[in-house]
């Protein structure tokens, strides 16, 4: 598109090459685009300050960072959901996700299965054709965990809302979105201690060192210990997170840097 004297902006999504589900030729692939990425378009968008600054260093050049918004869409309450799955409203911890090495689900079940409560442990997400990872996750003997599959649309927002607490046990992430729409949704967190979800969270999630299992049992029973307390750290989130990371700050940031790039304002 440079080459037709067309303005180019692209959106990086992080340091994927850090994710343990590449083999060596994939991670070799991806910090040779990075490269690419890196150079040739006008502007690279960032979605994780952590990233943008290992590419700023890297590079020796300056990214714009622009984050994800938290507002989720208007929803109606509905039951159906949770009486197809066995749930009672604030009755399980909830994690939405890939079900691969790097969202942690194997220190997640194991702490889980050490914890006496009768609140559920409810993982959606999962793969039509699963892995040797994911078979070994779905083996567990223990009958509190719940693995539904895919969960779409309204019924996804309906679970992430009415749990008892949303379980994010990542060795890696960007600027994750289902952490901001939790938090927008006021529900408390647990997650894993990484710099990315402790930009996201703050001061307001209950935290957990990562890869540390009996770690993660002990915030799952400080959260089942402090319910009060929890709720208040959610809803303090939730006031800054839709403060601070909203759709239309977003697309407003997008529309300043677009112009920027077509006046010519815009340097690298």
């Amino acid at each position: 598109m440079r080459l037709a004297g067309k303005k180019v902006a692209i959106s990086q999504d992080g340091i994927d090459w850090n994710r343990d589900k590449w083999p060596w030729y994939g991670r070799l692939y991806l910090r040779f685009s990075s490269f690419i990425t890196a150079h040739v378009p006008d502007a690279v968008i960032f979605d994780n300050v952590f990233a943008r600054e290992h590419f700023e260093k890297r590079f020796a050049r300056k990214y714009d960072f622009i984050p994800f918004g938290s507002d989720v869409p208007e929803f109606e309450h509905e039951d159906d959901i949770f009486k197809k799955l066995g749930l009672k409203e604030k009755e399980y911890f909830l994690f939405v996700g890939r079900f691969i090495p790097d969202k942690g689900l194997h220190y997640l079940i194991p702490a889980y299965e050490m914890v006496v409560t009768d609140k559920k442990l409810v993982l959606v997400g999962g793969s039509p054709n699963p892995s040797d990872y994911e078979k070994k996750l779905l083996s567990t003997k223990d009958k509190r965990v719940v693995f539904p599959g895919f969960v779409y649309g309204d019924d996804s927002l309906r679970l992430m809302k009415n749990a008892y607490c949303y379980i994010q046990p990542s060795d890696v992430e960007g600027l994750s979105p289902v952490i901001l729409n939790v938090m927008g949704l006021g529900t408390p967190i647990i997650c894993s201690d990484i710099k990315e979800n402790l930009y996201a969270v703050s001061d307001d999630a209950i935290l957990f060192k990562k890869g540390d299992v009996k770690s993660l049992k002990n915030a799952l029973e400080k959260s089942l210990s402090s319910p009060e307390e929890i709720k208040h750290n959610a809803d303090r989130a939730r006031n800054r997170v839709l403060s601070d990371f909203t759709w239309d700050k977003v697309a407003k940031d997008h529309e300043e840097l677009f112009l920027k790039l077509l006046s010519g304002n815009k340097s690298k």
